[in-house]
């Protein structure tokens, strides 16, 4: 079993594959005891993960506190008290050392208990509510130093709004609170009580599934990464794409498509790929901005495509109980739709600029990519018919690493046997290149869970003060009131409101925290059918990698490019724009997601593109030729049209579309081709 490698590889240029830079950076100042202690908790994570998806399950109240207290442990041994710049020092060891305790105490103390505390049943001891106050200030310092300030200051807001109210901890603080936000208050032994002993808080449904599906296909992921998935994937879009106008733009669309659905980060996405394909559009013609905006979108479409799609399938699978391979199905059109519109800007951005695609000379060949990487597409394939056959998504991500490693095993045997005779240091040597890459994959996956688990925690956190205080109903009053009862106000500020909410949440989070707030408004009170509402949420959610003033992938990108981080997140925002719009579509036109009568399928699938395809043509002022200002203006409204639900409506607006386009092209042809 070895691993691919290559110059290319992103793990040759990116030290730790997807691991984020500040816990790259922080290894550096760690010593090698503590390096050591990392890897054996990491790997002891991920076995256990293995062991409980694939072959002995556990309980909800063993599953989720083990799984807690490994990540907090990892987490507090990962990131320093202090800065990540230089070594802990005396106080920063003292300090560790009681997280680490009360990291291990979190989870493990219910593990212990469990049966004492289901049979007091709400008579709780005061040990149980100093664990549960060791365990909530665990998870908000965990949240500090790995998930970043912002998620922590809103989950202690969350705690402080839980405790505020004339019959709670803090009867003070609820007089400063407005009349809708009021409530009677909790005391601390009830707010315990919901954050730590019972299902709805730290251990409830999110950190649930960060504990079981997420984790598995989060390592699913580190797996194929570190076996060279990444250039597998980059190398068959290049082969697929390089030769067209704009071709390396184009190839970072599909590579990105494919790496980022099983990456679960649009930033790392970002990196890995990045780091070819941004060069290459640089030498191309495309602005340093330009090529990194592409990139983050294209990235950021990751985390919509099937069949993993981050931890957002698993998540709306959990809330809506639609079984995850009927989201898996539903969301392959949106995200081509999505995919296909980035894909269009670079193709318009090209032809614009008079760009053509490299040479022949300068790519691979498809047979080639196919015949050096095919078993990157087993496990995938595998992963598919499992679904589509109702396994567990769980023991789903077991069967498909399992499937990794062994196709893995056969390529290097297959390697070993024709490069050269069969001799004991070569076979040991392989060997242990394939138990060494199976160690870094265990450790490289737990690292990449850390951040997801413990803003999952967080989330916990927010979620159950928003059962126990009922600001769910409240947010929802206030949402009719202030869009007065108008769906596209509503849905307005709902994207306003994932804008505020990302720019201290991880996507993931913010989902979480904007479909319990909102969700119940979307669907009860404006009758958007709930699966829809939450893919809205989903994908509005997706906009803080890519919309200023924070944009996550935008930033990433710039550094990659070498460009103004705002400049370049303008340009992600530009190319990212189907983000905004294909949800609006999913409302307005359910069809796309529940399907319907064939024709009527049809149609809504044609509008959709076209209307896509008008905006994006309308936006860079070209399709066919360059577009005049009044085209430009007139495309406008026909676009409104087609999201009317009035089919006449829809219909005019794509006859005045099509008649742009016709026009445009007959300028074109008369134009003639222009010079590259």
């Amino acid at each position: 079993m070895s691993a691919q490698t290559d110059s290319r590889n992103p793990q040759t240029e990116i030290e730790g594959g997807m691991i984020p830079s500040n816990m790259r950076s922080a290894d550096a100042y760690q010593p090698r005891p503590v390096l050591w202690l990392i890897t054996a908790v990491a790997v002891s994570l991920s076995l256990f993960q293995l062991y409980t998806a694939g072959i002995k399950p556990l309980g909800l109240f063993y599953q989720r506190p083990a799984h807690l207290a490994f990540v907090l442990v990892l987490a507090f041994l990962i990131f320093p008290v202090f800065v990540q710049t230089r070594p802990r020092g005396v106080l920063g060891w003292i300090i560790d050392s009681i997280c680490l305790a009360a990291g291990f105490f979190s989870g493990f103390y219910i593990i212990w208990n469990l049966d004492a505390i289901i049979a007091r049943a709400g008579w709780w001891t005061p040990m149980d509510i100093t664990g549960g106050i060791i365990c909530t200030l665990a998870v908000l310092e965990a949240s500090r130093r790995a998930v970043g300030l912002g998620m922590t200051i809103i989950g202690a807001v969350a705690i402080a709004y839980a405790l505020a109210g004339p019959r709670g901890a803090l009867p003070g603080l609820g007089d400063w609170m407005p009349g809708v936000l009021s409530h009677r208050g909790a005391n601390t032994d009830r707010l315990v009580g919901q954050l730590y002993l019972g299902q709805e808080g730290i251990f409830g449904l999110p950190l649930g599934v960060a504990a079981t599906f997420v984790f598995m296909f989060v390592l699913f992921g580190a797996f194929l990464e570190k076996t060279g998935a990444g250039k597998f994937f980059i190398d068959l879009a290049f082969a697929a794409t390089g030769r067209k106008p704009g071709g390396p733009a184009k190839a970072a669309v599909i590579a990105s498509a494919g790496m980022g659905s099983i990456s679960g980060s649009a930033i790392a996405n970002v990196v890995t790929t990045g780091a070819f394909t941004i060069p290459l559009m640089k030498r191309l013609g495309y602005k340093p901005a330009q090529a990194g905006g592409i990139e983050a979108a294209a990235s950021t479409g990751g985390q919509i495509t099937p069949p993993l799609m981050g931890a957002g399938a698993f998540l709306i699978s959990e809330y809506t109980r639609v079984p995850y391979i009927e989201i898996v199905m539903v969301s392959i059109f949106p995200a081509i739709l999505y995919l296909g519109t980035v894909y269009l800007f670079v193709h318009l951005v090209a032809m614009k600029q008079g760009m053509r695609g490299m040479s022949a000379a300068e790519l691979p060949l498809v047979r080639q990519v196919l015949k050096a990487g095919w078993q990157f597409i087993v496990p995938l394939v595998l992963l598919v018919w499992l679904l589509v056959n109702n396994i567990s998504p769980m023991r789903v991500g077991f069967w498909a690493i399992i499937s990794v490693i062994g196709v893995a095993g056969l390529r290097g045997a297959w390697v070993l046997v024709m490069d050269g005779p069969l001799t004991g240091a070569r076979v040991w040597a392989s060997v242990m290149r394939g138990v060494r890459m199976v160690f870094e994959s265990l450790e490289l996956g737990a690292r990449n869970a850390v951040s997801v688990s413990i803003a999952c925690a967080v989330a916990g956190i927010i979620v159950g003060v928003v059962g126990l205080t009922g600001l769910g109903l409240k947010f929802s009053s206030m949402m009719i009131s202030l869009s007065g009862g108008n769906i596209v106000i509503a849905l307005g500020l709902v994207l306003i409101a994932s804008l505020v909410l990302g720019l201290g949440l991880p996507v993931t989070a913010s989902y979480i925290v904007l479909i319990v707030l909102v969700g119940p408004a979307l669907h009860n009170e404006f009758g958007i059918p709930l699966l829809i509402a939450h893919l809205v949420v989903f994908w509005y959610s997706q906009d803080s990698n890519v919309t200023p003033p924070v944009a996550l992938a935008g930033f990433a990108g710039a550094a990659v490019a070498g460009a103004k981080p705002m400049e370049t997140s303008m340009q992600a925002w530009k190319y990212a724009k189907g983000l905004y719009l294909i949800p609006l579509f999913m409302v307005f036109n359910p069809e796309i997601i529940y399907g319907g009568p064939m024709p009527v399928v049809l149609w809504t699938g044609a509008t959709a593109i076209l209307g896509l395809a008008a905006f994006a043509s309308a936006i860079e002022g070209w399709l066919f030729t360059r577009m005049d200002n009044l085209s430009r203006v007139v495309v406008l409204p026909a676009i409104v049209g087609l999201f009317w639900p009035d089919f006449w409506v829809e219909a005019l607006g794509a006859a005045v579309i099509a008649g742009v386009f016709a026009l445009n092209w007959l300028a074109a042809r008369r134009a003639g081709p222009r010079p590259a």
